[in-house]
Formats: structure tokens, C-alpha cells, sequence
């Protein structure tokens, strides 16, 4: 059966984490908005009125069964593609995990639509240079701490977010970290190696055969001003913890 995926054309956005998944397993998908028609398709099925009908993008089919939700997406498909642990504790862990990570990155996103997503970040400049300030100093520590103590917390070491084999989660951690290093490049360099087991991962995923393939083709959307990571060099600051 071929997964269809729900996203944006032309954003890496939410979607790439479900993306990264199904790279590494080698899934048969489709990215349904990247066709002919595709948008129109996926606005669609969110306008319906049907009991299903997800609220917004990424989701999932799969034959007639919709998925919504990155972090529950990638929850019912861990399993499936070999990429979540056997335990249901430890995939439910794994899923609170992957909820953190949407944490950070609604948070990361809030630095350029401090006020309101309506709004174009032109109209919010000054409270996104206060709201990145704040993010660079206080928030990517706080978040990059946690996962960095979750690594060397894990009993089987710390090459994976949680027990001895690759998951979704490090994966997810791994697009984490590129965006961070595209939308804030001079904060996380002032950073240095203060997190090494999170770099180490970050390395580690970039290096693995299907998603170095994956990112070497054009099926790869770059990082851009349109998504979630966004680099204005305003919002970057000087060097980590000032303030502008």
C-alpha cells in the first residue's frame, strides 16, 4: 500500500519529519500537494465534511484511514517502518518525545509571528527581535538540554534518543537541529560543543545511506523564508544571550 502524504508544496515544514521517516524506511509514498492538482486535492479533504477531516496539514492516508498530527503520524507509523521500539512504554515515551519536539518547533516558529500568524513578519518586527532574544538566550538551552540528558540518560547509550536502535525521534532531532543551525547559525555556533551527544546524532542521521540520498535529491525542499526555520539575520544576533 503507498502512503499519500499531506503537506504545503514548496515547505519543508511540519511535513519533513514525516518525510524523514518514510525516506529512511524506503516507504512507498506519494507527497500528494507536490502534483498536479495535489493542493487543491488536500484542501479538499480538510474542507469536507466528514468526521476525519484533518484541521490542517501534515496527515497522512493510508487506504481509507486518515492520520493528523506530526507527532500522531509518525506514532502509527514507527511500527510500520521499523522505527519505534518494541515496548508500548517506550513507544509512548518516544511519542512524548516527539511532542517536545513540537514544542520547540511552534516556539521556534512564534520568533518571526510573535503577534499573529495573520500577520506578515514585517508587521511584527520589533516584538520578533524581543521574542527571538528571548528564544536564543533562554529557550534553545532549556529544550537542547533536555534531549541532550535524555541521550545520556538512555541505558544503551547515547547514539540513540531512546534504546539501541535508530527511531523516528532521532530523526525528528536531527531536522531539529538543521533548522536551528539554517534560522539561527550564529546563536548555535556561539553554542560551540556544549551539546556533543546531540551533534554526534545530528552527523549521524545526515550520514545514514538513504537519507543522504534523500538530501542530495530534488524530492529534498530547501529550508526556506516561507516555512517554520526561517534565517532573518535580525533575529540571529550577535553572538548568544544578547540583547538588541
Amino acid at each position: 500500500m503507498t502512503y499519500a502524504l499531506y503537506y504545503w508544496d514548496g515547505l519543508p515544514g511540519r511535513g519533513e519529519f514525516v518525510r524523514l521517516a518514510l525516506e529512511q524506511a524506503g516507504a512507498d509514498y506519494i507527497d500528494v500537494a507536490r502534483r498536479q492538482d495535489g493542493t487543491d486535492r488536500m484542501l479538499e479533504i480538510m474542507e469536507d465534511d466528514r468526521t476525519d477531516a484533518p484541521f490542517a496539514p501534515p496527515f497522512l492516508k493510508d487506504g481509507d484511514l486518515i492520520v493528523s498530527q506530526t507527532a500522531n503520524i509518525l506514532f502509527y507509523l514507527g511500527p510500520r517502518l521499523g522505527l519505534a521500539p518494541e515496548s508500548e512504554g517506550e513507544r509512548h515515551r518516544l511519542n512524548g518525545l516527539q511532542m517536545t519536539i513540537a514544542d520547540m518547533v511552534a516556539e521556534a516558529h512564534d520568533t518571526h509571528h510573535p503577534v499573529a500568524t495573520g500577520l506578515y513578519y514585517e508587521d511584527q518586527k520589533p516584538e520578533a527581535r524581543r521574542r527571538a532574544a528571548d528564544f536564543r538566550k533562554a529557550r534553545i538551552p532549556k529544550f537542547l538540554g533536555y534531549f541532550e540528558r535524555m541521550l545520556s540518560a538512555n541505558p544503551a547509550g547515547p547514539q540513540h534518543v531512546i534504546g539501541n536502535a535508530l527511531s523516528y525521534g532521532d530523526l525528528s532531532l536531527h531536522h531539529l537541529l538543521e533548522g536551528l543551525h539554517y534560522a539561527f547559525p550564529k546563536a548555535m555556533t556561539a553554542y560551540g560543543a556544549r551539546w556533543p551527544h546531540l551533534d554526534a546524532l545530528r552527523a549521524h542521521v545526515a550520514s545514514l545511506p538513504n537519507i543522504a540520498a534523500y538530501r542530495a535529491s530534488d524530492r529534498r525542499i530547501p529550508f526556506n523564508e516561507s516555512c517554520i526555520f526561517r534565517h532573518y539575520p535580525e533575529l540571529d544576533g550577535i553572538e548568544t544571550g544578547d540583547e538588541e
